[in-house]
């Protein structure tokens, strides 16, 4: 740390792990309106089951490495601060109605544009100007009225909930938990064909709880100065975006490496596939309609402290109370958004 800068590291955490989950999602389809869509309109859950290997494999790794003190979930946002169920509610059903709406959620606009889908990188500015707007910007006072963060004073979390039920060991509780969600994702046949998805499910998983990991080794070694957290794609993208254009805002961090990492992974995964090829938008209606649904999506990511993948993979991989109501939450919004969206499709 001496040679290189600590932000560095960070962000060499953030690139390694997140290209992970670049080749996750143009390799093995990872993605979670792709899901939510298959799985509801193409009745084919394999897409969906696969969250289930995501979600077990970072609960079992995040957890295996907490109680090998390894990862002080405390000091992470979701469970250092405590639980607003309104925030996640309403901040989750936001963002799955604007995912809806832009057709991608912020990973999988970054994946996307990996693959040179320029709309998508309308859809990652967008996103990035109003997070900001709304984290520190204009609406920032509003939040902090409407959503106040109060930090927790002890560790909250369904395997803690487990614990003081039924006195179950928390570590224990976590790996039912997790073998519960394997159970569940390898009781669908047709996934269970795959191989493929599988892996690439342990494989994200991997990284969710490597990127919790690394910022905690970090976060030991400067005395504090690197914070722990994992992927999410709501601020982080306006962070890297102000760290592109004057190479100082917050310097070299976690958030940057993490974004850059996605870019990289789901080219090389393009790339890998022959499927790399740019795209521009021709609709006017469409650009609108995905600029609108970015623009709810950064409001909602930042309410609800997390995006599809923040909470739905990174919080969910600690077990914070907020991450399966959130997830609900986005699930049901962008529900709500599909049937808009078809319905307004539909002849008179």
């Amino acid at each position: 740390m001496d040679i290189i800068p600590v932000g560095a590291w960070a962000a060499l955490i953030g690139l390694v792990t997140g290209c992970v989950l670049g080749l996750g999602a143009r390799l093995g389809e990872f993605c979670t309106l792709g899901a939510l869509e298959s799985a509801i309109y193409g009745a084919d859950q394999r897409r969906l089951r696969m969250w289930g290997v995501v979600l077990g494999t970072g609960i079992a790794a995040t957890y295996l490495l907490a109680a090998a003190g390894q990862i002080d979930l405390m000091k992470t946002a979701y469970h250092g601060l405590q639980w607003n169920p309104l925030a996640s509610v309403l901040g989750g059903g936001l963002f799955g109605y604007g995912m809806a709406l832009a057709g991608n959620c912020g990973f999988g606009a970054l994946a996307r544009f990996g693959g040179g889908d320029l709309r998508s990188l309308v859809i990652v500015v967008v996103i990035s100007i109003f997070g900001f707007v709304t984290l520190s910007g204009p609406l920032a006072p509003l939040r902090d009225w409407a959503f106040p963060q109060i930090p927790a004073d002890r560790m909250q979390g369904l395997a803690n909930l487990a614990h003081d039920l039924t006195g179950v060991p928390v570590l224990l509780a976590a790996l039912i938990i997790a073998a519960g969600l394997f159970a569940w994702a390898l009781a669908h046949a047709p996934f269970r064909a795959e191989p493929r998805r599988i892996g690439w499910g342990v494989a994200v998983g991997l990284s969710v709880a490597g990127a919790l990991w690394g910022t905690s080794v970090l976060n030991t070694a400067t005395l504090g100065a690197v914070t722990v957290e994992g992927h999410t794609f709501t601020a982080p993208l306006g962070r890297t975006l102000m760290w592109l254009m004057t190479s100082s805002a917050g310097g070299l961090s976690f958030s940057v490496g993490s974004v850059m990492g996605v870019l990289l992974g789901a080219w090389i995964g393009s790339w890998r596939k022959g499927t790399f090829r740019w795209e521009a938008c021709e609709d006017p209606r469409e650009l609108g309609r995905q600029v609108g649904g970015a623009a709810l999506m950064g409001i909602g990511g930042v309410v609800a402290l997390g995006c599809s993948v923040g909470q739905g993979a990174t919080a969910f991989s600690t077990l914070a109370y907020s991450a399966p109501v959130t997830l609900a939450a986005i699930g049901a919004g962008a529900y709500v958004g599909l049937k808009r969206l078809i319905a307004g499709f539909q002849p008179d």
